[in-house]
Parts: structure tokens; C-alpha cells; sequence
């Protein structure tokens, strides 16, 4: 499987550096203050410098996209030049022919051309038109503003530049190949910028449209935020992106791209889980994946507590679920029919990776061909409870096992393939444990379920005691439907719970953590099998009553 995770840095407007393995590109690359300085004091940037050109000591390419100041800068380019004296310098004959006069050597200038140039053994670039407003060629055929299309390892990245969409564009770009991910500019075009002398370009929507035209499956919005004048509210892009659902990621300020070819929905059950939500997200967003691209799925239950507003900031797609209609599955079916990934990778909004390599890991066995339902492993946080650590440890063991032998399954953390769900789908009626009721199913009908242990998540439950057991009592109900032979009476529950308490307190000792107070051990164990027993001694329906007892906190 090939490596196809690339470091991005953005510097802002249209410029980024990317970096190949054997390859540092840089493109429209504006790294002063020119334009307020030149043009119009008015137009100061409100991105950061991220690097200061004559620091950019690692360049190997430099693409141009047109002779604007704000994409070809004299400060920056001629610095750059002098830093990284081993780079060369791709763009149209005019940036050509600025460069040159700016000092930088014939030798390392080179027009842009509508056919394929090599530049390493796996990465191969080639223009294509741009329309800033119209597609512009000078007698001998030389485009005046040119976009990129970059060929790295049989993956195509698109770099627009400054364009307007055009159908000849469209045509070309199809001619070439499926896109990976589109570099699309959304600062529309308007007469309040044209009066002032700014083109513009596509408008959001229109750019979406265009992303789905040449069927991009990503998409990374640019020109919305260097100028005052000039920008797009980030959050405006996010709306209405989630609201045209158009079929592709959408990536804000990336940090890497993913060029798999495999692509990935991580979907995730919320009510009001802001205190964890940012901080998984994040992690989401740190992973390292090979070949893997992915989106983000968030169905909610009716959040109050900024839940929302934190997904709607991290561009997650977000489906609502109502109180009526809320069960697991039913929400993870939603979920699952919303995205478009050929692996659903489900987690808790209270659950948080522990590392950098867990969606690799936990789509793997799928990827591999070992399994078509994985979950991974589970681990208390600092403020959990000693009991709950130690169910972690016990469901949860260190240890892989792919495939497994019996059909017990988290989706608190887990993968399955999207083709299995469509044939089996969630059990909307139980009260959980929909994940074993489907990995049973699955193995009976010879599919095979996997447990990765360095596949982990922190897992955070923040529930009074009374939540505790409810928990515990919906949990069992639900497996006697899965296992109807199972049968709990008083007298095993107070023998689980006085084994249970003892075994916690004998662990607490030898592992000299006797501050766990005994009052928590017992109260968490007490809860934990009184509920399974009363949830053991149910055999109905249950009412919209008991739904909200069991599904919402109090």
C-alpha cells in the first residue's frame, strides 16, 4: 500500500508548501507586505507571515500561477531565489519574464505548458487554463494565468490559482483523470470588489459545483483570507458545504493531505459532548494515514451545551436525530447512510484516540481483507472510575485478535465496511448493544469480527450514579434479545457485586492505589449489576417513558 500522506503548510490567499518526500513545492508563495506597500494601503494582510522568504532554505519548485502581486511577489520570489539557490521556477511567460528581470537565472525558468513535465521520478506537473476572468492565450499559444495539476504516484492534485469556472476547464481536467483534491478559490466575484480593481472568482457554491464537476474528493477552499476586502467567513464555507452535502470533503487550513484511494467516514454519536468533542476532533485531524482519505459524520440528538458549534467549526457534516426517534442504532444508521465512505469508522463523542495511528490501525484489518468489523481497545481516563478502568482491561485486553472467535463488539470504537452495513444495518429497536447484535448476524452468516488492541481510544463517562446503572439496565436488556438464554437472578447479583468489590480493592492494594475511595468501588459496582439484573428482568416494549430514562440524562 502506498505512503500518500503529504505535509501541507498554508501561507495564506492561494500559497502553500508541500512537502513530497523527495520534493519541497512551493506555490504562489506571498510572504511580505507588497501589496499594502505598493498597491493600496488599504489591503493589509491579516495572515501571518508563516516563513520569511529568505528563510526558505528547502525549495525545490516554485509554481506561479499569474503575475499578480498578491501570487507573484517580487520581495518574496527574489529572496526565495537567493535562499534556496537549488530551486527552480514554473509559471507563464509573463511571471517568466518578471522573473528574469527580478535577477533569477534563465536556467532556472521554465513556462508552463499544457503537457506533462517531469520533476521527480514520481511527481509530474502540467498547466491547465485559468480564467482570471478568461482563459487567455497570447499568439503562440502561452497562457496568460494557468492553474496546476500535479501527478504524484497516480494521484492528481488540482491548484486552480485565480480562476472563474470555465467548461473548457472542466473538459481538461476530466480528459485527465479522476481528482484527488481540488485547490478551488471561493472569493466570488462582486462589484464592490471590481470597483476597487479585484477580479474575484468563484463563488462558494459555484466552486462546490465545479469540485463536483470534475468529481473531486477533496476539496481545500482557498482565497478567503488574506485581504479584508477580499474574504469569506470560514464558517460560511462550512454552512454551505454542509447544507449542499456535495459529496466531498471539505478541508479548511489542512496540515497534510491524504491521497489514498480508500475512503473513510468517521462517524460520531453526540448529545451535548462539548467537554470532549474539540479535543477528539483534533485528534482526528493529527492522524497519520496511508492511502486513506476521510470525512467526518456527526449525528446529534438535540445538543444545547456548543456541541454544534464546535463541529460546525471542525467542518464536520452534521445529521440530526430527534428525542422520538433516538435509539443507537437508529442514530447510527443515520449516520452510516449519510457517508460516503467505503469504511464507517464509528466513536463516541467522549472518546478521544490516544495516538496519531489509531485510524490506521482500526481501519487495517478491513483494508487487509481479515475482517469486516473491527473494534479496538478501550482506556479509562485520569477522573474514571477504578471499576470502569478495570472492565476497560478485561473487554479491552493489550492484546489483538484478528479475526476473533465470539461476536462481541464496541462501537464506541470500531470499523466496519460500508458494503457490510448496507446488508445488515443497526437494530433500531434495542436499547444497545446494536453492535453485538449485528457482529452476531455477521458471524453467522460467516463474516468475521476483529479486535485491534493498538487501536485505542480514552474513553470519558461523565454519569451520576443513577446514569450508571441505567446504563448497565439498558445495556442487559437489550442482550436478552441478543441472548435470550442469559438469566441473572438477586442472588448472582449480590455475589457479582461482593466479588467484584473485593477484586477491586485487592488490585487497588497490590498496585498501592488505596486512595480509590472503597465508597466509589462499591457504589459503581452496586449500580452496575443492580441494573443488569433489573434490566434482565424486563420482557416488554418499551415506552416513550422509559426511552427517555434510558437514553437521555436527568
Amino acid at each position: 500500500m502506498k505512503a500518500l500522506s503529504i505535509p501541507i503548510q498554508m501561507l495564506g490567499q492561494s500559497g502553500c508548501k508541500l512537502s513530497f518526500p523527495d520534493l519541497t513545492l512551493y506555490v504562489d508563495p506571498y510572504l511580505s507586505h507588497s501589496v499594502q506597500e505598493v498597491l493600496d494601503e488599504s489591503l493589509v494582510r491579516q495572515v501571518a507571515i508563516q516563513v520569511l522568504p529568505e528563510d526558505v532554505v528547502d525549495a525545490n519548485v516554485v509554481l506561479i500561477t499569474h503575475e499578480h502581486m498578491d501570487h507573484c511577489d517580487p520581495h518574496t520570489l527574489s529572496k526565495l531565489a537567493q535562499a534556496s539557490p537549488q530551486a527552480s521556477f514554473i509559471g507563464p511567460k509573463s511571471v517568466i519574464d518578471n522573473l528574469a528581470e527580478w535577477g533569477i537565472e534563465q536556467s532556472r525558468l521554465t513556462i508552463a505548458v499544457e503537457d506533462w513535465m517531469e520533476l521527480t521520478v514520481k511527481i509530474r506537473v502540467r498547466a491547465i487554463p485559468a480564467a482570471h476572468p478568461e482563459i487567455v492565450r497570447d499568439s503562440k499559444g502561452h497562457l496568460l494565468c494557468v492553474g496546476y495539476l500535479i501527478d504524484y504516484a497516480g494521484e492528481l492534485i488540482y491548484l486552480a490559482g485565480d480562476t472563474f469556472a470555465r467548461q473548457e476547464i472542466i473538459d481538461t481536467l476530466n480528459a485527465c483523470g479522476p481528482i484527488n483534491i481540488a485547490f478551488l478559490p471561493v472569493n466570488e466575484h462582486n462589484f464592490f470588489r471590481s470597483r476597487i480593481g479585484i477580479i474575484g472568482n468563484m463563488t462558494v457554491h459555484e466552486a462546490f459545483q465545479f469540485a463536483q464537476e470534475i468529481n473531486a474528493k477533496q476539496v481545500v477552499a482557498v482565497h478567503w483570507d488574506m485581504f479584508a476586502i477580499n474574504s469569506v467567513d470560514p464558517d460560511e464555507i462550512r454552512f454551505i458545504h454542509s447544507r449542499m452535502n456535495p459529496g466531498f470533503k471539505l478541508l479548511m487550513n489542512p496540515t497534510y493531505l491524504s491521497l489514498g484511494s480508500t475512503q473513510a467516514s468517521i462517524i460520531i454519536r453526540t448529545l451535548n459532548e462539548s467537554l470532549h468533542l474539540e479535543t477528539l476532533l483534533k485528534s482526528i485531524e493529527a492522524q497519520r494515514v496511508d492511502s486513506i482519505n476521510y470525512e467526518v459524520v456527526l449525528v446529534d440528538s438535540g445538543s444545547t451545551d456548543g456541541t454544534l458549534d464546535i463541529a460546525e467549526r471542525y467542518g464536520c457534516r452534521i445529521q440530526h436525530i430527534t428525542r422520538e426517534e433516538f435509539s443507537f442504532g437508529r442514530s447510527l444508521n443515520i449516520g452510516c447512510q449519510a457517508a460516503i465512505g467505503d469504511i464507517l469508522v464509528i466513536i463516541s463523542g467522549h472518546c478521544v484516540p490516544t495516538d496519531a495511528n489509531w485510524l490506521q490501525r482500526i481501519c487495517q484489518p478491513i483494508l487487509g481483507n481479515q475482517a469486516e468489523y473491527v473494534y479496538g481497545r478501550q482506556l479509562g481516563g485520569s477522573e474514571s472510575y477504578l471499576s470502569e478502568c478495570r472492565i476497560f482491561a478485561k473487554y479491552f485486553p493489550s492484546e489483538s485478535c484478528v479475526p476473533q472467535q465470539g461476536f462481541f463488539c464496541n462501537n464506541a470504537n470500531s470499523a466496519i465496511a460500508n458494503k457490510v452495513w448496507e446488508q445488515y444495518q443497526f437494530n433500531e429497536e434495542l436499547t444497545g448493544l446494536e453492535d453485538m447484535e449485528l457482529a452476531q448476524r455477521l458471524q453467522v452468516n460467516g463474516g468475521r469480527v476483529a479486535y485491534v488492541g493498538d487501536a485505542a481510544v480514552y474513553h470519558y463517562h461523565s454519569e451520576s450514579w443513577v446514569q450508571i446503572g441505567r446504563r448497565f439496565e439498558r445495556e442487559a436488556l437489550a442482550l436478552q434479545k441478543i441472548m435470550p438464554q442469559m438469566h441473572v437472578d438477586l442472588i448472582d447479583t449480590f455475589r457479582y457485586i461482593t466479588i467484584s468489590v473485593w477484586k477491586d480493592w485487592i488490585f487497588a492494594r497490590n498496585n498501592k492505589t488505596l486512595l480509590v475511595s472503597l465508597t466509589d468501588v462499591f457504589r459503581y459496582r452496586w449500580n452496575q449489576y443492580l441494573g443488569s439484573w433489573r434490566g434482565n428482568q424486563q420482557h416488554r416494549k418499551l415506552s416513550y417513558a422509559e426511552k427517555e430514562k434510558y437514553f437521555y440524562p436527568r
